[in-house]
């Protein structure tokens, strides 16, 4: 019994350890699988997650390809420019006129009309003889910013009083400064025969050479002793023809042949500018055919129009075409080209429609003086003035009352019977020859 006993017990130990792996082997297979169990959920969960990323990422991808489809959908078409649309740079010409006109629109009304002027020294100082620029200059070119002046033999006394005189001038005015002079050569030449400079002889004696080259030569000389002294504006060379007997113009003239005339004209005027003195070719539309001095009264022509136009026209557009910087215009009457007795001087026919449009010239128009009896016999200061504007002068020179034609000019244009812009439209031409060193800068 007591064997069986200690068997029974063995036995039952070995039941309970069988049972305990049982339990022990339940219990694994049982976690085993809860792993099992939450690995496929993470699994199902991770794939649920990434297909919608995956679909969000997809439906992201097509709405930004949408949107750039309607972004370049919605762009403007780049088109070719339009020929018509292209705005050319500025030319230096074109770059000087706006500097000029911003100059212009800014200057006074007096000053703009002052301006159209060229006076003598003595026309603004009161004194019987100026030869020199002092205070009396000063103070007289601050109330009148006239556009230039113009001195005569008695004005020259020596080299550098004349230089010390003229400097001054310039330095006392508060704008450019025209500093003109008569110096043609031969009789009508103010420096030379004041004995500062030597002679280059008359234009007759030069056109009876038959070479330009002479001319030119003449034109230099004249050029290189003026800027010497001051000047920068010089009332030559003539462009006239002297073709009948007993011409007020004689020896002042090259000669009668206009094709030989042209040239030496055109010559004289590139060896003036070349030296920086501005010439003025006179005296249009010439007055060699006339006997008359419009210096003591009237004077008349009935030259043909056709004959200026195979003549004097011929010299007066070689000038043009080199590039002359000023015309003047003569006191004689022209009928057959103006269509009246009227000086030339007042006569828009004249000026603006044959010299202007048919010439084609558009540079500075002045006047001759107006002080001469052709025009102060038989018109005021201011109607003079006045006139010569209306027919398209733009400078007027020496009148015989300069306040009075500046104060009937200035009233002219405050009524409107002139308008400022017609005074601005000679404004411009003369300051394009005053700032022209620019365009060389």
């Amino acid at each position: 019994m007591g064997e069986n006993t200690v068997k029974e017990k063995q036995q039952d130990k070995r039941t309970i350890r069988r049972k305990r792996r049982i339990r022990n082997q339940i219990i694994s297979y049982v976690a085993l699988a809860v792993v099992l169990l939450l690995v496929v959920i993470g699994i199902v969960i991770a794939v649920n997650y990434i297909s919608k990323h995956v679909e969000n990422s997809r439906s992201s991808e097509e709405e930004v390809k949408s949107q750039v489809d309607q972004i370049l959908s919605n762009e403007p078409e780049i088109s070719q420019p339009d020929p018509s649309d292209y705005v050319p740079e500025l030319t230096p010409e074109e770059k000087l006129d706006e500097i000029i006109n911003a100059a212009i629109d800014v200057m006074p009304l007096e000053d703009k009309v002052a301006g159209l002027f060229v006076v003598t020294p003595e026309a603004i100082t009161g004194v019987n003889t100026a030869v020199k620029a002092g205070e009396s200059t000063k103070e007289a070119l601050s109330k009148n910013a006239v556009g230039g002046l113009i001195y005569f033999q008695k004005n020259m006394k020596s080299a550098d009083q004349l230089k010390e005189m003229i400097n001054n001038s310039v330095l006392y005015s508060r704008y450019p400064l025209f500093v003109g002079v008569d110096e043609e050569g031969g009789t009508v030449a103010r420096v030379a025969s004041s004995g500062l400079a030597k002679d280059v002889g008359t234009a007759a004696s030069i056109g009876a050479t038959g070479d330009p080259a002479n001319a030119y030569a003449a034109g230099q000389a004249i050029g290189t002793y003026l800027t010497e002294f001051g000047f920068n504006l010089n009332f030559a060379p003539v462009a006239d023809l002297n073709n009948v007997d007993n011409s007020i113009i004689g020896d002042r003239s090259y000669g009668s042949d206009p094709a030989v005339v042209a040239q030496m004209v055109a010559s004289v005027i590139k060896g003036l500018e070349e030296k920086g003195v501005s010439a003025c070719m006179k005296h249009f539309p010439g007055i060699g055919s006339s006997t008359q001095d419009t210096h003591n009264g009237l004077a008349s022509t009935d030259r043909a129009a056709e004959d200026f136009r195979v003549g004097e026209f011929v010299v007066f557009q070689s000038g043009i075409e080199s590039g002359v910087d000023f015309i003047m215009i003569t006191h004689m009457a022209a009928p057959n080209l103006s269509g009246n007795q009227d000086p030339c001087t007042f006569s828009e026919e004249v000026v603006t429609n044959i010299l202007r449009k048919e010439l084609g010239y558009d540079g500075v128009v002045i006047t001759d003086a107006l002080n001469m009896k052709a025009i102060s016999e038989y018109n005021s200061s201011e109607e003079a003035a006045i006139k010569a504007l209306k027919a398209g002068c733009d400078m007027l020179l020496m009148p015989e009352d300069y306040q009075e034609a500046y104060e009937g000019v200035l009233q002219a244009v405050k009524d409107g019977t002139i308008s400022e812009q017609r005074i601005n439209d000679s404004l411009l031409r003369i300051y394009r020859i005053k700032y022209a060193g620019m365009l060389k800068e």
